[in-house]
């Protein structure tokens, strides 16, 4: 479908493909929400969620905000991730893992278990260049709406911290390299009139 010659999916097309595509992490099918901070990333992924559990399968989320170390690195969370749960999952096993604290900036003591779902829903900058991936999104928006974004959630007093972040994602995604196993490119800050809730704009070439 098109609105003014621009493509639209819907959350409950793209749970049908993800379903009808190959699981690659043991049993489990993972797919990756990729975009820089402030894209509407977390949106995307929440309401393909969502779509998935209406689909009657057992979804899991997770942010990989909770697996870095503040704002030290953009991929700090991948060894985190890969140990404490993809390697679990690939191998039939449930997962462990320790979440990041902002506040205390540091990981939490505590241990939380994540039972093996049928489908884990990775969100978070580099997510697409993971492997065993069944789908990959990417989310892209502007970058000024993503920093009036971020300022809006974190505070103006975080200004530095995203700045840096900005330039540290641009450096990231500079090459291409990164997104290059992307199968739906979404456009996060879409001017056209739809149904946010059930359908999102898919950019060209995506």
């Amino acid at each position: 479908m098109s609105v003014g010659g621009v493509r639209v999916g819907t959350y409950d097309g793209l749970a049908k493909e993800v379903l009808g595509r190959e699981a690659r992490l043991g049993d489990v099918r993972l797919v990756a929400v990729d975009g820089r901070a402030g894209s509407g990333k977390t949106t995307f992924a929440g309401r393909l969620a969502r779509a998935l559990r209406h689909a009657g399968v057992d979804v899991a989320e997770l942010h990989t905000d909770d697996f870095l170390d503040g704002w030290a690195e953009l991929t700090a969370w991948r060894p985190r991730l890969e140990r404490w749960v993809f390697a679990p999952f690939k191998v039939g096993d449930d997962a462990r893992f320790r979440r990041y604290d902002w506040v205390a900036e540091r990981l939490r003591e505590e241990w939380e278990t994540l039972r093996r779902p049928d489908v884990l829903v990775v969100e978070g900058v580099g997510s697409a260049a993971v492997e065993d991936l069944t789908l990959a999104a990417c989310v892209h928006a502007p970058e000024a709406l993503r920093l009036e974004r971020g300022l809006i959630r974190d505070g103006e007093a975080l200004r530095p911290q995203w700045e840096r972040w900005m330039v540290e994602e641009d450096r990231f995604f500079e090459d291409g390299t990164a997104l290059r196993g992307v199968d739906v490119h979404v456009d996060g800050a879409p001017g056209e009139e739809h149904d946010p809730q059930n359908e999102y704009f898919i950019l060209a070439g995506g």
